[in-house]
């Protein structure tokens, strides 16, 4: 999405200081990582506001979710609807409604049933959490049951791979080819860079974007560098497109990104570049009479080949334009489609003939996810375009947010309907799971944040969009008052323009008021006093916390604390407010714990023994005072009983990378205890519960399913026992009891 993924029109073309604060973060989580696989399934031992916006309507008290109970941890989303970037769609042609898409960071989906998407590449653990990129997708024209996938999110990460799947995905193998591989890299929506040769199967093509053009004769099993290979494309890109002529055996072309397209008629033992024509190629067809069309990102636009270049760009086309998608139909000769690319609305061109004449697409949509904005609408930078094999007029397109499918191109206007079902690409920054209201409030990446009174249905809108227009690009930080959950604050704002604000709410996330900050700093998290919802406490990126104790109407900046982190991909959890005691709050930071007895105006060092750990979480006990629980990655799992002044490790817990506390079993009973880390006996991560402050530990979720695609925020519900929630960097929110 993305994301990092998607969001706006500045979202579409990354900013550099952003994604390079996003990749050190990022660089160090490689380092916090351990192998997830199937956990034991036998439990584990230790070895010894005042209300701002008026009264609350009674009937929004106590709200309940539908569906929740019996769901396995790892198989069920909590229902956003796309929401991430979808870079490739593809359709095998022997096969109707066969039809899989990759993503720039939520993985690889299958097309089932003609209604929704089945993730097929969700048995990645979070050790392998590069391969939820998706750099390419190959089918078998001629073996409906093969796939290969190109998974990497990032070229400085771990190194990508290629796979096989002799089942239509729902088992892989690992190729013998490790790369470096950018599914979330600049250019993203460019290829086919991974092709089977429709003339013999067991010949593959991946052309790199920084180790050249590779081959293998042998359906995956080896590979080989196609050292002949003479293009010289950018070191960023690289080999951006393969593709073979159907018609003529032995021919096929390659572009070499920023260096031009070459051919070979022998099958790659010479080649020839295809001199005087465009050098940024983006995407390349062949039709059935060995004529290339090709999109780029020159002056040429869309142009051909036949024997020579020509420039077949739609008149009604600014100069300038960008075109991506192109597709040619396999049930008309000569029926084209293309698209722009990085445009904030659709422009989709139709020609009968080949390119010699065009129509501009009126687009008309029909939005199957009710909160979809204006904007995601309007198709954003579309990715891809493709006929649909099986049935004529059929095209389908894929963008910023989701798949696209029109019944009829040739209609005027032509009517499109998205399809996302199962489709769940969001990046999560926050949760909160209050004991009143909704089940669940989500704070995300590029699409603001949700309130979840349904885990099985589309939310109706974003926070606060339809009412009051307080809709952001990001929500860093969700939180509420203990005593008064109705009461909410959350933080976050526009991230490509550099704005930022307060909401706060008083119906359980209904409606919003917008505050302002007294800086321009971002926010990362906010904390509420247990008793006064006007009092809460701000943590800014690379700047001194702020506090305010009427609502955000004044500020004052908090003495005694360190800095922020850097923002925004940071989902280190530093700041608590005490459960029962409102004028007491909790920081973590560099083996420090302080805290603050006058409401947040100022923190002392309470204890400066602990641990130091960069990715940490910091929470209180429900309804306890003074009690407080502290993850600390490899260094484990600490409580308090004090307020921070001491801290004992749970014994049991070698690694807690994230951990939840929940709705108790019965009353009187403590907080439920959830961890995402390693217990004792247990070499590799898995998830588990305790009901008993960590003694014992029982694993939870599907081991074949283990929540790998970095997971950054972990909530139990304060309504329903048992009920846990998992935000990720690109699979949206998981959920499940058991």
């Amino acid at each position: 999405m993305g994301h990092q993924v998607s969001g706006s029109v500045g979202a579409l073309m990354v900013d550099e200081g952003d994604r390079r604060g996003q990749r050190r973060w990022r660089f160090a989580l490689l380092f916090a990582a351990a192998l997830v696989a199937a956990i034991a399934l036998q439990p584990l031992r230790q070895g010894q506001l005042p209300n701002l916006l008026g009264q609350v309507p009674e009937q929004i008290l106590g709200e309940s979710a539908p569906g929740t109970s019996g769901v396995r941890l790892g198989d069920a989303n909590v229902a956003i609807g796309g929401g991430g970037y979808v870079t490739g769609i593809y359709f095998h042609p022997q096969v109707p409604d066969l039809a899989y898409i990759r993503t720039d960071v939520g993985g690889f989906y299958r097309w089932e049933a003609g209604d929704r998407w089945v993730p097929i590449t969700d048995h990645f653990t979070l050790d392998q959490r590069n391969f939820y990129g998706g750099e390419a997708l190959a089918l078998d024209p001629n073996n409906p049951d093969i796939v290969y996938i190109a998974a990497g999110k990032y070229l400085w990460d771990k190194s990508g791979s290629l796979f096989k799947s002799t089942d239509r995905g729902q088992t892989w193998t690992q190729l013998p080819l490790e790369l470096p591989i950018g599914g979330n890299e600049p250019r993203r929506w460019v290829g086919e860079r991974l092709v089977v040769n429709p003339h013999n199967s067991n010949e593959v093509w991946f052309g790199s974007r920084s180790n050249g053009l590779w081959r293998s004769s042998n359906g995956g099993q080896t590979w080989q560098a196609v050292e002949n290979f003479p293009g010289e494309p950018d070191d960023e890109v690289g080999i951006s497109a393969i593709a073979f002529d159907p018609a003529q055996t032995g021919r096929l072309f390659v572009n070499a990104f920023e260096d031009g397209v070459y051919e070979s008629v022998n099958g790659g033992q010479t080649w020839q570049r295809l001199s005087s024509g465009p050098r940024r190629v983006r995407q390349m067809v062949v039709d059935g009479r060995g004529t290339l069309y090709v999109t780029s990102e020159e002056d040429w636009g869309v142009a051909r080949y036949r024997d020579r270049w020509q420039a077949i760009t739609p008149p009604k086309a600014k100069k300038e334009a960008v075109f991506n998608g192109i597709s040619l139909s396999p049930h008309n000769p000569g029926e084209l489609v293309v698209s722009l690319g990085e445009t904030p609305r659709t422009a989709i061109f139709y020609s009968p003939d080949g390119g010699q004449t065009w129509q501009e697409r009126t687009v008309e949509t029909r939005s199957t996810v009710p909160w979809w904005t204006n904007f995601m609408r309007s198709q954003p930078a579309i990715a891809s375009l493709r006929f649909d094999p099986w049935v004529p007029n059929r095209v389908w397109l894929t963008d910023w947010y989701g798949v696209w499918r029109t019944d009829d191109i040739r209609a005027e206007p032509s009517l499109w309907t998205n399809y996302v079902q199962g489709h769940e690409e969001i990046v999560t920054f926050a949760l909160a799971a209050p004991p009143e209201g909704p089940l669940l409030l989500s704070g995300v990446a590029d699409v603001d944040g949700f309130r979840h009174a349904d885990l099985q249905r589309y939310p109706s809108s974003q926070l606060g969009l339809e009412k009051d227009k307080t809709a952001w690009q990001d929500t860093y930080s969700i939180a509420y008052s203990a005593r008064q959950p109705l009461s909410l604050v959350r933080v976050g704002g526009n991230r490509w323009e550099n704005r930022y604000g307060v909401a706060l709410s008083a119906d359980g996330g209904q409606t919003w008021q917008t505050r302002s900050l007294p800086s321009e700093a971002m926010p990362l998290r906010v904390a509420v006093s247990a008793t006064d919802p006007s009092n809460f406490v701000v943590t800014l990126s690379d700047a001194q916390p702020v506090v305010t104790q009427d609502g955000g109407q004044t500020w004052q900046t908090v003495s005694g604390l360190p800095e922020g982190g850097n923002g925004p991909w940071n989902w280190s959890q530093s700041l608590a407010a005490d459960a029962k005691e409102g004028g007491v709050f909790y920081y973590y930071a560099d083996g420090t714990l302080y805290r603050s007895n006058d409401g947040g105006r100022s923190f002392l060092t309470l204890n400066d023994r602990l641990p130091k750990e960069w990715w940490h979480s910091l929470k209180a006990e429900p309804g306890q005072e003074k009690e407080l629980w502290l993850s600390l990655n490899q260094k484990g799992l600490h409580r308090s009983l004090d307020g921070g002044a001491t801290f004992q490790q749970i014994s049991a817990v070698e690694q807690a990378y994230l951990f939840a506390l929940g709705k108790a079993p019965q009353p009187g009973r403590p907080a439920a205890l959830y961890l995402y880390g390693t217990v004792a006996g247990q070499p590799r991560m898995g998830i588990y519960q305790s009901l008993d402050q960590g003694q014992t530990w029982q694993p939870l979720g599907n081991p074949e399913r283990p929540i790998g695609n970095e997971p950054n925020v972990m909530e139990a519900s304060q309504q329903q026992f048992g009920l846990v929630f998992i935000g990720t960097n690109g699979r949206g929110i998981y959920y499940g009891d058991r």
